[in-house]
C-alpha cells in the first residue's frame, strides 16, 4: 500500500471531540506525511491513537505530534480545531488546518491556540 492510500483526515461528520496529529512514515521509501485523526468514541486523545495504529498497515511508523479538539458545525459548514493534548501536546493547528481544508474545501476551517 503507498502512503498516498492512506486517507489525509478521517473525523466525525459533526460535533465537538479531540483530535490528534499523526506524522506517518512509510518503513520502506523514509517518505512521510501528516494525518489528521479524531472522533466521539475515543475519550482519550491516546485511545486516537492507538485505533490509528491498528488500522495502519504495518509498512507504516506512525509518530503522534500533538492533538487538541476539533468543533465541527456540518450545518454551518465550520470547522474549528483548538486546544491541545496533556499527553502529547498542542498540535501545529496550521498543519492540522491545511489539511482539513483540502478535505472540506467548501467550508470555513480556522484554528484558535486557545482553549482546551
Amino acid at each position: 500500500m503507498p502512503l498516498s492510500d492512506v486517507p489525509d483526515v478521517e473525523i466525525d461528520p459533526k460535533g465537538v471531540f479531540k483530535y490528534i496529529l499523526i506524522k506517518v512514515t512509510d518503513k520502506a521509501t523514509d517518505e512521510n506525511k501528516f494525518i489528521v485523526r479524531g472522533d466521539h468514541r475515543h475519550t482519550f486523545h491516546a485511545d486516537i491513537f492507538d485505533a490509528t495504529k491498528e488500522a495502519t498497515p504495518k509498512d507504516f511508523k506512525l509518530k503522534c505530534v500533538g492533538g487538541g479538539r476539533i468543533n465541527h458545525e456540518d450545518s454551518k459548514k465550520d470547522i474549528l480545531v483548538y486546544g491541545y493534548s496533556q499527553g502529547y501536546g498542542q498540535a501545529d493547528h496550521t498543519i492540522s488546518v491545511e489539511l482539513l481544508k483540502k478535505a472540506y474545501p467548501d467550508y470555513n476551517v480556522h484554528f484558535s491556540n486557545d482553549g482546551y
